[in-house]
């Protein structure tokens, strides 16, 4: 039987030491190598809410670790250091093989957040394999163990908002500006919801030119990004945008200049 001391013990052992752990962020490698699946790409907190849950199954054929925070979009912080104002229940956890797990995750309050706009922070998963078995457990052992971490969005979304997570995207205006073979794009937001989504392109472009890792468009904000290729005879955009169940909705749009 394992206790929570006993899995921090080991949590904190297998990170501490130099096995070539790696934290993982999505990719073929994190594919090839994760057991745990989880249920969903992003998580939306109603302020109005308790808690929300996050659920995972370990499809793999061992046991793993589990490790859950929250942190304020900053890679860097840890469980230890993360100041986001969120507590996930059971913050270490192992899961058997075929077995699941749900987080709970819980607000705890921050009167610093705006109440007039969604806020975003990250939710972070860190999964540890076991240690390889040997046929002869008193030999040394070289093998390299991988640290699978998963990290997505969490959307804290105040009550009493004006519109709708559905249509702010319709609302977004799009500016384009070009230097020869390079574009940007700047997105200008006044609606009080995030538009994620996945990949921007020109319509009618020979091959679709993804945004690096997607983006985001904030809530009552604007942002920039890249685009590769020139505006097309089309004139217009097409935005792919992530709704809150993580479908994809492609979304013609115009642009200014």
């Amino acid at each position: 039987m394992f206790f929570f001391s006993d899995i921090k013990s080991m949590v904190m052992k297998v990170i501490s030491r130099a096995l070539c752990a790696m934290a993982v962020m999505g990719g073929s490698l994190g594919s090839a190598y994760a057991g745990v699946t989880i249920n969903g790409t992003r998580v939306v907190y109603p302020a109005d809410q308790r808690e929300v849950s996050l659920s995972m199954i370990n499809d793999g054929k061992e046991a793993r670790l589990i490790q859950a925070w929250v942190d304020t979009g900053d890679a860097s912080e840890r469980a230890d250091t993360s100041k986001a104002p969120f507590f996930v229940s059971p913050p270490m956890s192992r899961v058997e093989p075929g077995k699941g797990q749900t987080l709970r995750i819980r607000f705890t309050g921050a009167n610093s957040l705006p109440q007039d706009r969604e806020t975003v922070f990250w939710v972070n998963v860190l999964e540890i394999p076991p240690k390889p078995k040997s046929a002869d457990p008193d030999a040394a052992q070289n093998y390299m163990q991988f640290a699978i971490r998963s990290r997505m969005k969490l959307f804290y979304r105040p009550k009493g908002l004006t519109g709708s997570p559905d249509t702010a995207a319709d609302e977004v205006t799009w500016r384009v500006t070009s230097t020869g073979k390079e574009s940007s794009v700047e997105c200008t937001n006044n609606t009080p919801y995030t538009v994620s989504f996945s990949d921007v392109s020109f319509k009618g472009a020979p091959e679709q030119q993804s945004v690096n890792k997607g983006g985001m468009c904030p809530a009552k904000g604007k942002e920039t990004f890249p685009i590769k290729g020139a505006p097309t005879a089309e004139g217009k955009l097409v935005v792919t945008v992530i709704n809150d169940y993580g479908g994809f909705n492609p979304h013609e749009v115009s642009f200014t200049r």
